[in-house]
């Protein structure tokens, strides 16, 4: 039943953050509020449609994205998944200039509330400005916030006085007051200090864009369920909130396009007649998503440790850009020595519908936490190979809930062939696999959450 509420949406320029947003604006337009979803055109075209029954409900507010130079930002990125990572701070820049019309939105419109992601900072300050209040949505777990922020920094704190070096992120924060197993390897702490401290072409630090959202916000939504995190939504609250309240708002697992045919493309109808193939819970899902580049080496350590595993494989690459074609992309003589065992899929996969066949038992990806949420609601056994940002933070906790097994990596951060081979025969031989029973089943109250909708009516 609709209702006279209006919440503004604004969500970085990531899919792994767009997605989310969009599927709790899907949440809140069927609770009856009114919603208007901001980003810029190019991304809300890429958006799934809007069901028909709440269209009215929710208004997909696109903006242009204001140019840069071309070296920096080419035309048409628009998104993380468009540019190399380190072109990531222009398009920072670019998102920044959205403060002005984003402004004059919320001014015409009056909203009720907005719903901001962690890196437009510039939203705080037009919420404050306006009156309205403002609610921090984290598509991060708790446990990766509550580590990565700094709770002296948050209450306002120089920048300065506490950046921490890399060597403090190899271990759990002081603020942790209970046995964590939360840490960043040494091969990845230098990188994480200086993305999350560093100075960057916008001139705001990202500790600086978070910790101004999270001053600033009058509650706190989270994509996860106490059932995973209890004790870190609870340290969330007690170092962070000053009494504003925490919602976990449950798993928002996205919903299956209207008229979506299992392998709707004829590429991907071959993908299905392969797995119907293949024997329940038996064969290895890899797939690394669009944003993680990977390089020549680590591709082909990929490709040999899926050979020398013997198990059955089903892997989703995206052609990388060192390779001058699909076939380049693979060792010599990989699909022809892995014929009929494994298949290797080029382009965008049905993931949901291929994570869902049964026989699939086991994933082998970077451990994002919107990939953790996908894969966990099938129960499979998880392979973790964290890269970036909180991918570390969510392997540690994963392995350390038996629910998945880390590859070794080398003192550089590369990793074996054998190494990996190892994990995946642990993984799905081995009686790890009954330690991965369907957490979805046991706590089907994750995946929706009612409480921050009660509370916004109220």
């Amino acid at each position: 039943m609709a209702t006279n509420m209006h919440v503004v949406m604004v969500p970085w320029l990531a899919f792994g953050h767009l997605i989310p947003f969009f599927q709790l604006c899907l949440k809140l337009a069927k609770a009856g509020i009114r919603v208007s979803f901001i980003s810029t055109a190019g991304n809300i075209k890429r958006l799934p449609k809007v069901p028909v029954n709440i269209a009215t409900l929710v208004d997909l507010v696109a903006f242009q994205l204001p140019s840069l130079d071309n070296e920096q930002l080419p035309p048409g990125c628009e998104a993380t998944v468009d540019i190399p990572f380190e072109k990531i701070q222009y398009l920072k820049v670019a998102y920044d200039l959205l403060r002005h019309p984003v402004k004059r939105f919320v001014v015409e419109q009056k909203p009720d509330w907005i719903l901001a992601d962690l890196i437009p900072y510039w939203v705080a300050e037009i919420a404050q400005e306006h009156h309205v209040p403002l609610i921090n949505f984290s598509v991060f777990s708790a446990a990766s916030y509550s580590f990565i922020l700094n709770p002296r920094h948050v209450s306002g704190g120089g920048l300065k006085k506490i950046r921490p070096s890399p060597e403090s992120l190899t271990s759990p924060p002081d603020w942790f007051d209970f046995p964590s197993p939360l840490a960043y390897p040494k091969f990845l702490a230098a990188g994480m200090n200086e993305g999350v401290y560093g100075e960057n072409a916008s001139g705001i630090p990202d500790i600086e864009r978070v910790a101004k959202i999270v001053r600033t916000s009058k509650a706190f939504a989270f994509r996860t369920c106490p059932e995973y995190e209890a004790e870190y939504l609870n340290l969330f609250q007690r170092t962070f909130c000053n009494g504003k309240p925490v919602f976990p708002v449950g798993l928002l697992l996205p919903e299956k396009p209207e008229g979506e045919v299992r392998g709707a493309t004829e590429s991907g109808s071959g993908i299905f007649e392969w797995l119907d193939l293949q024997k329940a819970n038996s064969v290895v899902f890899v797939g690394f998503g669009s944003e993680c580049k990977l390089s020549k080496e680590q591709v082909h350590e990929l490709a040999y440790g899926l050979e020398l595993s013997r198990l059955p494989f089903l892997w989703a690459l995206r052609k990388p850009d060192w390779a001058v074609s699909e076939l380049d992309a693979l060792p010599s003589g990989f699909r022809e020595r892995t014929q009929g065992r494994g298949v290797v899929f080029f382009g965008w996969a049905p993931q949901l519908e291929i994570l869902g066949h049964p026989s699939i038992g086991g994933s082998l990806f970077h451990s994002g936490w919107g990939s953790v949420i996908e894969t966990l609601q099938f129960g499979h056994t998880l392979v973790v190979l964290p890269f970036v940002i909180d991918q570390p933070l969510n392997a540690r906790l994963l392995v350390d809930k038996g629910l998945a097994v880390e590859i070794q990596r080398n003192e550089d951060g590369s990793f074996s062939r054998h190494d990996m081979a190892k994990a995946l025969m642990l993984a799905m031989v081995s009686e790890v696999r009954t330690e991965a029973e369907n957490p979805s089943k046991r706590n089907s109250s994750c995946f929706w959450k009612q409480g921050l909708t009660r509370w916004l009516f109220e």
